[in-house]
């Protein structure tokens, strides 16, 4: 028994090791950065790593700043650009970057980028705050309305996502989970290749909604809503922030958002909605080069 043992555990070694030889030759999964916590509570990537996409076609890079992309030679007339997964873009090369389109269509600006996956329309924010260390003339903050209800506690509590507490006026920041784990998982090339191809199956299934239990209509949380606007105008500078909404945005949403005297771009893709992977719902680098021109027309104004 105890050979038998032996011999299953040498085949399994053996196994695990060409797998994670072939996972490494062929680029089986996206390299993914490391996180951290700074002294302000946001969450960034360690600076100056650098990885690969699933396979293999570009690399993504994380400048010394924390942030995805380089960074600009100067911060001179300087436009920032925050988001989540959609403004960090490490599906796309690095060429294809909001910033770099920016860039193209107004080269009299300069342009830096401040994204990370899970980026909440608070913790959003919170990074401009940091940023307005830099003076810049405009900060563009790419959200839709979900962005919105997972920045207050309120309406859903999500201890991995930086939030506000309404009641309290207080940000409650976001904790990262299981770090350890992740880092394990993430080096472990084989391994993350086999969770993420067996994920739905190792989790448990969502109930159904049903008749008794709808989706609540976005107006339902205006008042919310409101409050968090109103925290905004008195503990950030709104003034320089434009909200760019994703066409996929709710209309009763944006429309919101424009009463509440934001300044306010909704991009549009009703001429050409092929902007997204077929695959995913994030932009290809067409749809970032369209979304970029929107905005660019709207900068022009400024």
């Amino acid at each position: 028994m105890k050979k038998f043992a032996k011999k299953i555990a040498f085949f399994l070694a053996i196994g695990l090791l060409l797998g994670e030889i072939i996972a490494r030759m062929f680029f089986l999964t996206s390299s993914i950065p490391t996180r951290k916590i700074d002294e302000f509570g946001i969450q960034r990537y360690i600076p100056n790593q650098e990885g690969y996409s699933k396979g293999g076609s570009h690399k993504w890079y994380i400048n010394e700043k924390g942030w995805p992309g380089k960074l600009p030679e100067s911060y001179d007339k300087l436009v920032t650009v925050i988001g989540d997964s959609f403004i960090e873009n490490f599906m796309n090369p690095e060429e294809c970057h909001q910033m770099n389109y920016l860039k193209k269509a107004l080269p009299e600006f300069n342009y830096t980028e401040a994204s990370r996956s899970g980026v909440s329309f608070i913790e959003a924010l919170e990074i401009s705050k940091q940023l307005d260390s830099l003076n810049p003339r405009v900060q563009l903050i790419y959200i839709n309305e979900t962005d919105f209800t997972e920045s207050i506690q309120q309406i859903r509590r999500l201890s991995d996502i930086t939030q506000i507490d309404l009641g309290k006026k207080e940000i409650v920041y976001g904790k990262m989970k299981a770090p350890g784990v992740k880092k394990i998982l993430y080096s472990w090339k084989f391994i993350f290749y086999l969770y993420r191809r067996f994920q739905g199956s190792l989790t448990l299934p969502k109930p159904k909604e049903t008749a008794e239990t709808p989706k609540k209509p976005i107006s339902d949380y205006f008042d919310h809503f409101g409050d968090l606007i109103d925290y905004g105008k008195q503990n950030y500078n709104l003034d320089k922030i434009v909200v760019v909404l994703r066409p996929d945005t709710d209309e009763e949403f944006s429309s919101f958002l424009k009463s509440q005297d934001l300044n306010v771009i909704q991009l549009d893709d009703s001429a050409d909605d092929d902007w997204s992977f077929e695959y995913d719902h994030h932009w290809t680098c067409y749809g970032h080069e369209q979304a970029a021109r929107q905005v660019a027309e709207y900068l022009k104004k400024l």
